[in-house]
């Protein structure tokens, strides 16, 4: 009996990271830096669709960064992956990668 709930627990948790790694990649957004406001803590992203956001067709936007340092990662120009929440005062980029 022990071995079963161990056996059925392992799954679950298997199944559960899979999942979360699977939402995880589609909530990336891929797209280009197409300007820095460093004091004002913006970058303007083109970008495809992003579906996480509500947002079905590509658009060129201005987002507010969570972390001023992450715009020092890129630059303009360059092609990215990130992922964006909608908050009170607009979108805010959480996360920022250079494209592979």
């Amino acid at each position: 009996m022990n071995r079963i709930i161990r056996t059925a627990a392992a799954l679950t948790l298997t199944v559960g990271l899979a999942t979360a790694a699977l939402a995880a990649g589609a909530a990336s957004i891929s797209g280009e830096v197409k300007k820095i406001d460093e004091s004002a803590g913006k970058i303007t992203l083109k970008h495809g669709p992003a579906k996480s956001l509500g947002m079905e067709d590509p658009m060129t936007m201005v987002y507010r960064v969570k972390d001023p340092a992450m715009l020092k990662q890129v630059k303009v120009g360059d092609k990215v992956t990130f992922e964006a929440e909608e908050a009170a005062s607009g979108y805010t980029v959480t996360r920022i990668d250079k494209a592979k």
